[in-house]
């Protein structure tokens, strides 16, 4: 212990203005490295391996255990190549949100017809979700952000129709061709419908009822962690409406909230302060709603 100590004073003796830049610069980039990852499933694995590497570190420096000592130094080095390649789709995903940050599309300058179309929109979707949840009719919705979701379009049957309650409603009709499988829609309009979308594993060993879910469910998941897209999701049991986004899932919403949720989302805000605004507002809502459940 009296070595460590002896150490620790010999590192503050020999710091100075480059130390302390050097510092900073190291946890500038593990700062970055965990916000982009912060929403992927390797956060769980990181969390276990730092708390891991600190114990033995910890045991190995304090305690004079030779065999063990060496099977640390040769278990951790492991570990870190290991990470990347057992989480590469995460990885990806992140560096993928690093990439967009420069060119942030839904943020760019519109005109007034383009705010106006895109509210019609959302207003077409929110009223064909509130009409199918009333007649309990399943439906799985996915609205296209910043990332492509043509890879998924191809899987369906193309439409590029006008987005209408109406359209919404006749696709989403039980035992009709197109009602299983996903609704993309992109730039105001619906490109494919009967698209299938990635299952997410979560819920799947959730033993209480109420939190099981279907595959529609499972699928509106799964889409929030692949893509950046927002999926609405009407349950053909109970008729609830959910959204789901980064790899989170809201349930039992009205219409007006719904509406509010995809405003927030795909609207224009007005100014640098009121997109700042939003986005915390839209991260602590939907970390609260995970929290609650």
């Amino acid at each position: 212990m009296s070595d460590l100590l002896t150490e620790i004073a010999y590192l503050f003796q020999r710091l100075n203005w480059l130390s302390v830049l050097d510092l900073f610069l190291v946890s500038a980039v593990m700062y970055v490295a965990l916000l982009l990852l912060r929403d992927t499933q390797v956060m769980v694995l990181l969390r276990g391996v730092i708390f891991m590497v600190i114990v033995l570190a910890l045991m190995t420096s304090l305690i004079n255990l030779p065999a063990f000592s060496w099977l640390f130094q040769t278990i951790v080095p492991a570990l870190l190549f290991a990470i990347p390649v057992i989480f590469a789709p995460e990885i990806r995903r992140g560096l993928e949100k690093l990439g967009r940050a420069g060119t942030p599309k839904l943020m760019q300058t519109q005109s007034s017809s383009q705010n106006k179309q895109i509210e019609r929109t959302i207003r077409a979707i929110v009223t064909a979700s509130a009409r199918l949840s009333a007649r309990e009719h399943g439906a799985l919705i996915v609205i296209q952000r910043y990332d492509s979701l043509e890879d998924y379009a191809k899987t369906g049957v193309r439409l590029n129709a006008s987005v209408t309650p109406e359209l919404l409603l006749q696709i989403f009709y039980p035992n009709t061709p197109l009602h299983d499988g996903a609704v993309i829609i992109a730039d105001n309009r619906i490109v494919a419908g009967s698209c299938v979308m990635p299952l997410s594993a979560s819920g799947i060993l959730t033993k209480s009822p109420e939190r099981q879910m279907g595959l529609r469910h499972r699928a509106a998941l799964g889409t929030s962690e692949a893509t950046d897209a927002i999926t609405v999701v009407v349950s053909e049991e109970t008729g609830s409406i959910s959204i789901a986004h980064s790899g989170r899932m809201i349930r039992r919403l009205d219409s007006e909230r719904l509406e509010n949720i995809l405003l927030a989302f795909y609207r224009p805000a007005d100014g640098a302060g009121s997109r700042i605004r939003i986005s915390e507002w839209l991260r602590s809502l939907f970390i609260g709603e995970q929290r609650n459940k």
